[in-house]
This record gives C-alpha cells, sequence and structure tokens, in this order.
C-alpha cells in the first residue's frame, strides 16, 4: 500500500522515546500512519511528537509502563477514544540485565527483564487483538522485535535472551491465532544497531571465548527501512521473520 492509503491509519510504537522505537515511529508517520509514541519517560516522547508535528506529521505522546497491566490497558483506551481503531502495533519497549554470571542474578532482576520484554508484548498484543478484531474494516499488523539472541545468545544474557527466545514463540502463536482475523504478526530480529542500548558493543564487548571484540555496528536508518517495509504490505502478505544486522558482526557460524 502506498503512503496515501495509510493517512488515516493509527500505529503504535512502545519504547518510542530511544534508539529504535524513535527510529521506526519517524518511519512509520513518515509512511502516513498517525503514530501514538509509549515510553516510560514522557520527555523524550514530547520532544519527539513535536518534531514531528513540525513536519506535519500525526503523532500522540503517551507515557505509560508496558510492564504494567494497569498502565498498559489505559494506553490502549487512550487510542481507542482518540481514535477509535489501531493497525499497527510495534511491541519494541525492552530492557537487559546485568551481564554477569548467571548464578549471579537476582529473582528481581531476571523479572524486571521477563516483565518489560515478554510480558509487556503479551499485554500489548492482548490489548491490539481485541481492537483489531472489533474494528471495520477490521485486522491488523503487529511488529515483534526479537534479537538475533533468540538464536544465538551473548555471554552472560540469560534474561534477555530467554525473553527473546519468548518473542519468537509469541510472534508464531500470534501469527495463527489472528489468522483467521486478518490480523498478520511479524518478527524483526535486529543485530548491532547503533543505540545507547547496544554502545558496549562497540566499546568492546565479551565474547565466548573470553577475549573482547569491538564490534561493527550499522546504522539505525536500515532498521527503520526494515520496519517501514514490513509496515507497507497489505495484510494479504506477511514477514514473519527479518533479521537486519551489520554484516562483519561475530554471529553467523563461529563469527
Amino acid at each position: 500500500m502506498s503512503s496515501n492509503s495509510t493517512m488515516s491509519r493509527v500505529a503504535l510504537v512502545t519504547g518510542a522515546g530511544t534508539g529504535i522505537g524513535r527510529a521506526a515511529s519517524i518511519a512509520l508517520a513518515e509512511l502516513g500512519f498517525t503514530v501514538v509514541l509509549a515510553g516510560r519517560r514522557a520527555e523524550p516522547l514530547k520532544e519527539l511528537a513535536d518534531a514531528l508535528g513540525q513536519r506535519g506529521l500525526a503523532a500522540l505522546a503517551v507515557a505509560a509502563d508496558v510492564a504494567d497491566e494497569n498502565s498498559t490497558h489505559q494506553l490502549f483506551e487512550k487510542i481507542k477514544t482518540q481514535y477509535g481503531r489501531l493497525d499497527l502495533l510495534f511491541n519494541n519497549a525492552g530492557i537487559a540485565a546485568r551481564p554477569v554470571p548467571l548464578e549471579e542474578l537476582t529473582l528481581a532482576e531476571w523479572r524486571a527483564v521477563i516483565d518489560v520484554n515478554l510480558n509487556g508484548a503479551f499485554l500489548c498484543t492482548q490489548q491490539a487483538i481485541r481492537i483489531m478484531k472489533q474494528q471495520n474494516p477490521r485486522g491488523g499488523r503487529i511488529i515483534n522485535n526479537g534479537s538475533i539472541s533468540a538464536y544465538t545468545p551473548r555471554p552472560n544474557s540469560a534474561p534477555y535472551t530467554a525473553s527473546k527466545h519468548a518473542i519468537s514463540g509469541l510472534t508464531k502463536a500470534t501469527a495463527l491465532d489472528g489468522r483467521a482475523f486478518d490480523i498478520a504478526c511479524g518478527q524483526i530480529d535486529i543485530g548491532n544497531a547503533a543505540t545507547a542500548i547496544g554502545a558496549h558493543v562497540q566499546q568492546g564487548a565479551l565474547q565466548p571465548n573470553g577475549s573482547t571484540l569491538v564490534e561493527p555496528t550499522m546504522d539505525l536508518s536500515h532498521v527503520a527501512a526494515a520496519i517501514r517495509y514490513m509496515a507497507s504490505l497489505p495484510l494479504s502478505s506477511n514477514v514473519l521473520n527479518l533479521t537486519v544486522m551489520a554484516t562483519q558482526m561475530p554471529f553467523v557460524g563461529r563469527g
């Protein structure tokens, strides 16, 4: 579909204030979506909404914590009240735990990652499906931000890796369960995008053999372009899995 055909469509991006979420929000707004910008910190959301508005692009900033059921419910109630529909959800919000040996992690640290990365995606997916099933025209698209960690973990990354493995399962289950209701679900797995959360790979990342390596990264614009492509498809087509990564990062084979 062209940007003209998406002018009245509404997208929600979680973790929209910085990094991948910010880049994706800009790309979706440029594609013609009205973008709801969600995140825990109001300031970067408002700054982005204002910047998009100055370009004539529609955006709404909503402070919300996807790990909190009540906060998530209020977010989606606001979307229903304001727009009456939701055409795209990008489950992007995510955090990582301290990069320490598994046995040194606290249960609270484990739960914090699972609450945001997995439970948050579940809560948003659940709310989105309820809207997408009932709206007219029916259906919509859900894009989950996975990770190449879902397939190949880094050292000392058990909570993050486990959460992203689970996202892969959630993606497939949502794609299957949504099929009868014109709800498409796909996953983007991103490797070494140049973001604040991934800055450690540019400073020197621990490798499985115990060495430390400064790893190649890629510009966020390439991630945004991939998300824009996924979002531009008609609901009769779906990208179930897409991997975009810095070509020379240690991932394929033995690195």
